[in-house]
């Protein structure tokens, strides 16, 4: 079976990747336009669709890896061993990034974004490799409604009944008693134990659909199928939202079927536009992140010290861009995102040199 690079899965890829280091490095994180801000709890911005965006085009990327490979006769160990050295990579990388730059190991964040991708990634390629497209559906709907009846009818310790609230509901006990280290929130996490469940249904329904996409020449239709399917799952997340609210703090049910919806129809969108239509302008940028996406999610993490730590004249970098422009009177929310903007674009360059060198760092 010839192994198919799809454009388009590159630049949706670099896309989120872009759209993910603009959240998180503005200017001044006081003034921050709300669509760039994650939900405070229940609802959706533009913020909240981009880690599940990621974890879709995960799964995607798996189907295209590994059905080729098991078709070409490789050995499921050697899968084996590169899917679990690729996983203690992701895993070491976030846990690099959350001790960066003081290494302070009493302070140390086990959960993650990347530590998550990790586990995900592991979680799901096992199932790819061991079951047929019919099981890893189940599996997803299992998993689904398996933390919809754990989340709503299980009551938190300490209380008489379910709860959703931020830190007293179920996800956020597990990660109190369980979780190692400290969490983002004080007591649970955002990345923490219970909600990673649920985020593997997103990497599963990349995997689906990636199954529909196939290996064959791509064709209207197909894509108009795909949306439909997407279109669908979306549905059922807007009904699911009235039992079980639409958070991505505790990546809730009625959460992920809403954005994996809208994963699915983004990506046959994309497909039609870049891969059958060949309307690739404006999309260079997005697909040389999009070949060095986690390597260009490190970078930022690991240089963010130099553009939001390093005190020059009595001031940060950040916050003498913030301060000059804002004093010539431009809107302060707008300024921010210029640096975020510019931050990105100085990421973009030591990418784009891998990029034209051909080096694509595959962890």
């Amino acid at each position: 079976m010839e192994k198919q690079r799809l454009y388009a899965l590159d630049v949706f890829r670099g896309f989120t990747i872009i759209a993910m280091l603009t959240v998180n490095y503005p200017g001044n994180w006081s003034y921050v336009f709300a669509p760039l801000l994650h939900k405070d709890w229940h609802g959706v911005t533009p913020t909240d669709l981009i880690y599940p965006f990621f974890l879709f085009i995960v799964g995607v990327s798996i189907y295209f890896a590994y059905s080729t490979r098991l078709s070409a006769g490789t050995i499921a160990t050697d899968i084996y061993k590169k899917i679990f050295i690729r996983t203690a990579k992701i895993f070491g990388l976030g846990i690099f990034l959350n001790l960066y730059p003081e290494f302070n190991f009493s302070e140390v964040r086990i959960a993650g974004v990347l530590q998550r991708i990790a586990l995900v990634f592991l979680f799901c390629s096992v199932l790819f490799i061991n079951t047929t497209w019919k099981t890893q559906l189940k599996v997803g709907i299992g998993l689904l409604i398996g933390y919809c009846i754990i989340m709503m009818w299980i009551p938190t310790p300490g209380f008489d009944k379910p709860m959703l609230e931020p830190g007293m509901n179920l996800a956020a006990w597990v990660d109190s008693k369980f979780l190692p280290g400290k969490m983002w929130q004080g007591t649970w996490d955002p990345e923490g134990i219970l909600s990673t469940f649920p985020a593997f249904v997103n990497t599963i329904a990349g995997m689906l659909v990636g199954k529909l996409i196939g290996h064959s020449t791509l064709e209207t239709e197909k894509l108009l199928k795909i949306v439909a399917y997407g279109f669908v799952a979306c549905v059922i997340g807007v009904i699911w939202h009235y039992y079980f609210p639409v958070n991505k703090q505790i990546w809730s049910s009625s959460y992920v079927m809403i954005t994996s919806g809208l994963s699915t129809m983004v990506l046959s969108i994309c497909l039609y536009l870049f891969d059958l239509k060949k309307q690739r302008k404006w999309t260079f940028a997005s697909a040389v992140f999009g070949n060095n996406a986690i390597a260009a999610y490190f970078l930022a993490g690991i240089l963010s010290p130099v553009f939001y730590g390093l005190a020059v004249g009595g001031k940060s970098l950040n916050t003498h861009f913030f301060d000059g422009l804002t004093n010539l009177g431009l809107k302060s929310e707008i300024v921010s995102l210029m640096y975020a903007l510019m931050y990105v674009g100085i990421i973009f360059v030591p990418i784009y040199i891998l990029y034209k060198k051909k080096i694509f760092i595959k962890l």
